[in-house]
């Protein structure tokens, strides 16, 4: 029996875990359009639906070179400390605002230098945007926790300088590191010596991998560089044989999925980089019932125009997934956060399973 898929409103009432939001595409409009002013740069739109919608649908080609020029407009718009603590609060409201109840947020500090910026404060800016964004998410009523993943640039060569960044850092609002920007030709085991010193350091990593590139960018990922979680990963479908009678998985989709490497699933982004044709052929769906330990993100919330609410009701209305997989997600989020294990088992015994158990026997 197929039921009614669960509304907005309902899902944004539970609690939820984001583990993939880029916090350089998650600003407001409005705030972008002050910004450009304050630092005299031209913005394709002047209004804050006209430029809403103007990212959405540049974002629309369906190729992730494209997806990713949109952000020269909103880095552009990070590199003071004043603006880096904005950016960073408003986002932890937003996210508040909409029931998560933590966030791993996203950027590549290499990118915020142009205004005389050091990477440190480029840092310490941000952490301390995201602990007053917290203070007001907790006066309005929201009660959430964040800490920040560190990118290095796929395509340039400051990766090992990132990766010492986050670890000295670390402790201090930093949770982990990240490789990000175009994957095609630029394949993870590149920066193999900064992935060895992450783990020599203990420190832990996240490797976008899976999403415009196949499998040799996801076997990179794990079975060179060590990666605990895979940024999208998607295309894992790709070592997924279902020729046969039910699903066939190889070699690298059976590691992933019994090693419990967390996927790191942004479906409605994956449609606007070409990773899935529309929601209903998605194969988070699949992938979430074969086993693997799925999670839902947003990825990038003004270039997709959405929250985390409107990807589970997206999925809610596609697959009909009911609070049982929005709950299972979550957890599986939860406990591949980058957090100390006894803050993880509080995050979710005291918070998710409660909230989850509660909405389930109201349904």
């Amino acid at each position: 029996m197929i039921s009614a898929p669960l509304s907005h409103d309902e899902i944004r009432s539970a609690p939820k875990v984001v583990l993939h939001e880029h916090l350089d595409g998650g600003l407001r409009p409005q705030t972008l359009i002050d910004i450009a002013g304050e630092i005299g740069r031209p913005l394709p739109a002047d209004e804050p639906q006209a430029l809403a919608d103007w990212f959405f649908d540049a974002a629309n080609s369906g190729s992730l070179e494209r997806y990713l020029e949109t952000f020269a407009h909103t880095v552009a718009a990070m590199q003071t400390p004043e603006h880096c603590a904005r950016i960073a609060s408003e986002a932890v409201q937003d996210l508040a605002a909409d029931g998560v109840v933590y966030a791993e947020l996203r950027y590549a500090p290499e990118q915020q230098l142009t205004r005389g910026m050091s990477l440190d404060e480029v840092v310490e800016s941000t952490v301390a945007g995201l602990a007053e964004g917290e203070r007001l998410a907790a006066e309005a009523g929201h009660t959430i926790q964040t800490g920040t993943i560190l990118c290095g640039m796929r395509q340039a060569n400051r990766v090992k300088e990132i990766a010492e960044l986050a670890v000295a850092h670390r402790d201090k609002g930093v949770v982990g590191f990240d490789i990000a920007g175009p994957e095609r030709g630029f394949l993870p085991q590149k920066h193999l010596a900064a992935f060895e010193y992450l783990r020599r350091e203990c420190m832990p990593f996240t490797i976008h991998a899976g999403e415009s590139d196949g499998l040799d960018s996801i076997l990179g990922a794990v079975a060179d560089c060590g990666a605990q979680r895979i940024g999208h990963g998607v295309r894992i479908t790709d070592d997924i044989d279902r020729s046969g009678f039910g699903a066939q998985l190889g070699r690298l989709a059976t590691y992933i999925r019994d090693r419990r490497i967390a996927l790191e699933v942004c479906p409605s982004s994956n449609l606007q980089t070409g990773a899935a044709d529309s929601i209903a052929t998605h194969p988070v769906n699949d992938l979430y019932r074969l086993g693997f330990r799925v999670t839902v993100n947003n990825d990038n919330r003004l270039m997709s125009r959405t929250h985390t609410s409107r990807e589970f009701h997206l999925l809610s209305e596609a697959f009909d997934w009911s609070w049982s997989e929005i709950a299972n997600c979550t957890v599986n989020a939860a406990e591949a956060a980058f957090l100390p294990y006894p803050e993880r088992r509080v995050l979710i015994d005291e918070v998710i399973r409660p909230a989850y158990a509660a909405l389930e026997r109201s349904a």
